[in-house]
């Protein structure tokens, strides 16, 4: 089983980059529910996070970053909608799909595109500055329960992952808004904690039923 350590113990954090730097798979707490992640530029361990969920290839895994700053160490260009969007909504529970740098590992997704965001969250956004960009997605099997505590995340995955970080309950408890930024309008393709209506106050979206 993984090892649990509490989020606020001086060893937490150290242990955590150590892990992932080593190739292992680390779950956390986020702004929204707990997530697992592995450095984003580690093809092997990408396959792993993928292997632990139980997720086919077709769906991609998102990445989450630290600062504003680091949209270039995975963007190939930035789509102005999508830095409207970022400038309002982050850091916080919104995930904006953009063109992908061609150097990241192709099993991300089967798309050139990767869906990036910046937690509301502390401890998540200094594990990244820790390890560096990390491909997460939640802790749980796919198609399983959204994981909301340690223990949960335990039950779902724990064999697989080398650490668990117990930070208690995520402020959240709902996944991100996701929006595909590559085309202009971008287009929303999941609900979230951000509404349509909170979007379109920035940036013209397309809605699931709204016409091409």
């Amino acid at each position: 089983m993984a090892e649990i350590l509490a989020a606020d113990d001086p060893k937490a954090m150290p242990r955590a980059a150590h892990v992932l730097r080593g190739g292992g798979l680390v779950a956390f707490p986020t702004d929204t529910v707990y997530g697992v992640g592995c450095l984003a530029g580690d093809a092997q361990a990408i396959r792993k996070l993928f292997e632990v969920k139980g997720r086919g290839r077709d769906k991609a895994i998102a990445i989450l970053l630290a600062d504003p700053s680091d949209w270039m160490l995975v963007a190939q260009t930035i789509p102005e909608s999508a830095a409207l969007l970022a400038r309002r909504f982050w850091p916080g529970a919104l995930t904006l799909i953009v063109p992908r740098r061609e150097d990241l590992p192709a099993i991300l997704g089967p798309n050139p595109t990767v869906g990036v965001r910046i937690p509301d969250y502390a401890l998540a956004r200094d594990l990244v500055r820790a390890a560096g960009p990390l491909a997460v997605t939640s802790a749980n099997r796919s198609g399983g329960l959204n994981p909301k505590t340690a223990a949960d995340v335990e039950d779902e995955i724990g064999s697989g992952v080398e650490l668990i970080l117990d930070g208690g309950l995520p402020p959240g408890g709902e996944p991100s808004t996701v929006v595909d930024c590559t085309m202009e309008p971008p287009v929303w393709l999941r609900g979230g904690p951000i509404s349509l209506a909170d979007l379109r106050s920035v940036v013209p979206v397309r809605g699931p039923s709204s016409p091409r």
